[in-house]
Parts: structure tokens; C-alpha cells; sequence
């Protein structure tokens, strides 16, 4: 392996942490938000706010001069898929047990895993199927999900996860030379859009500055959620990076325990072992190759 190759695993792997530490903690800002005001109308506000800091962010770059990149393309069709997504996953979510729900979700990195090997043509290690196995059965564990809680929900919340994996493989398709702040900006608008439509639909309640101010916050999070899903997505091998989609359930942890003063069980810490024991096999199994590739 060149070291180009592994410093640009490197930087996947680091991207997809953050990008997981950013939505859980816009998922904890919108928790407290959503309180008062029906989710369509929350998804909308913070949607617009985060399409401003996009916009303000990539005129800074000089990236708005090819703003007509954003709207065709691999762009288009992966800001569209990645609405379609968040739409389906957060509908199943009132209708099914959150343990369930993001049982589901987090079954993504199987999915990425078969759609590399079989789309991209990728070469799937043997540690890396063992990886997204074992940090699978770790998010099981942590999250213990309920029999009675499957319906048929949980196959709208499948069909979310499926086009999440999608989205993420579509990433991989758009040219390297399009500055990943469009396909930011493409992706806001998109979930706006979609969230602004379903808020007629749902009906408004007035809100206060407390609310504002929370979603403004999460805007900022969620738009970093959505810069390093796409850098994650566009460094790397995408067998290698989509495990550590699991280090979101650590966020969650850390914060729920933080914030709400929930504490695992024993069969919880047990899957957190397995959770950090993949990844640390994953990057420990990396740094080797890299070494024997760097030897040749």
C-alpha cells in the first residue's frame, strides 16, 4: 500500500468519526427542540439555517461560481437519494422503539460493505467482513432492540437505511474535481426542500427564541455531519471506512449519560467492548499492510 493510499485511508476513517460525532449532537440539540414543534417544521427551520451556512461557507471558497454543478449529476441524483432517506428514516422513527429504529440505521455498513464489493468492485478483506460482523453484533448488544417492536415500519426504516448505503456509493461516482461544499449545498437544499413540503402537510406551531437558538446550533453540526460524510466517502476504501459508522452509537452513549444520565447495562458495556475492539482491529490490521506495502 503507498503512503498516498494510506494517509487517504487515514483521512476517510477520521472524517466518518466526525461525521458521526456531528449528527449525534444535532441529534441531541433537535431531542430538546423538538419538544414543542412538530418534526417536518423542526427539519425545515434547521434545514434552511444549515443552507445559509453552506452557502455563506462555499462563497468564502469561491466555490459559488460553479453553483450550476450542484444542480445535475451524480450531485443531483445523491442530494435526491439522500432526502428520500432522512424522510424515510425519521417517519419510521414515530412509529417504531428509537432502539429499533437505529438498530436498523446502523445496519448501513453491511450494506456499503456488499454494495463495494459487488458495484465498485472492491476487494473485501476477510478483517473487514469480520469487522462490520463483530461491531454489528456490538451495536445489537448496546441497543438490545425488542422483538414486539418489528412491524412493518421497520421495512420503511430498512428501505432509509438501503438508500443511506446508496447515497454513500453514489458519493464515490461524482468527480473529484466538484468541491465537496456543492455536494454539502446540493444535500441541504434537497432535505429542505423535501422537509419544507412535508411541514404543509404537518401543520405549523409557533415557537421561541430557546427553540431558534437550538436549531441554529444543530445547523452547524448537521452541516459539518454532512461535509465529513462526504469527504469520508471520497478518501479512502470504502470497506475500510464505512465500520466506523459504528462510532456514532459511542457519541450517542457518551452523551446520553452526559446529558440524560442513562448508563449502559452489563450486556451494553459488553457490545461496547466488541464496538471498540473491531475498530481497533480494523486500524491495527491497516497499519500492517500499510507497512508490508511500504517495505516493498
Amino acid at each position: 500500500m503507498s503512503l498516498s493510499h494510506a494517509a487517504a485511508n487515514r483521512r476517510g476513517i477520521v472524517c466518518m468519526v466526525g461525521a458521526m460525532g456531528c449528527f449525534v449532537t444535532n441529534d441531541a440539540l433537535v431531542k430538546f427542540a423538538s419538544q414543542g414543534m412538530p418534526g417536518a417544521q423542526l427539519i425545515f427551520i434547521r434545514g434552511l439555517m444549515s443552507v445559509l451556512l453552506v452557502l455563506a461557507v462555499a462563497h468564502a471558497l469561491g466555490a459559488t461560481a460553479r453553483m450550476r454543478e450542484a444542480t445535475r449529476g451524480w450531485v443531483a441524483g445523491r442530494a435526491l437519494v439522500d432526502a428520500a432517506a432522512t424522510m424515510l428514516y425519521l417517519g419510521s422513527l414515530f412509529h417504531l422503539p428509537i432502539a429499533n429504529a437505529t438498530a436498523i440505521n446502523l445496519a448501513a455498513p453491511l450494506f456499503m460493505t456488499v454494495f463495494a464489493a459487488f458495484f465498485m468492485a472492491e476487494r473485501v478483506r476477510g478483517a473487514r467482513w469480520l469487522a462490520v460482523g463483530v461491531g454489528f453484533l456490538g451495536v445489537l448488544l448496546v441497543i438490545q432492540p425488542r422483538a414486539e417492536g418489528f412491524n412493518s415500519w421497520a421495512l420503511v426504516c430498512l428501505l432509509g437505511t438501503l438508500f443511506h448505503a446508496a447515497r454513500d456509493l453514489m458519493t464515490r461516482r461524482i468527480h473529484a474535481g466538484i468541491p465537496s461544499i456543492l455536494i454539502t449545498l446540493a444535500t441541504a437544499v434537497a432535505v429542505t426542500v423535501v422537509s419544507g413540503v412535508g411541514s404543509l402537510l404537518q401543520g405549523w406551531q409557533p415557537f421561541g427564541l430557546f427553540e431558534l437558538g437550538l436549531l441554529g446550533l444543530a445547523s452547524v453540526f448537521l452541516t459539518g455531519g454532512y461535509y465529513f460524510i462526504i469527504s469520508s466517502m471520497r478518501h479512502g476504501e470504502m470497506t475500510l471506512v464505512a465500520p466506523f459508522r459504528y462510532s456514532g452509537l459511542l457519541f450517542a452513549l457518551v452523551l446520553g449519560y452526559a446529558v440524560w444520565g442513562e448508563a449502559p447495562n452489563n450486556v451494553a458495556w459488553s457490545g461496547i467492548a466488541l464496538l471498540i475492539a473491531s475498530g481497533l482491529y480494523v486500524l491495527h490490521s491497516e497499519k500492517r499492510r500499510s507497512r508490508v506495502g511500504g517495505a516493498k
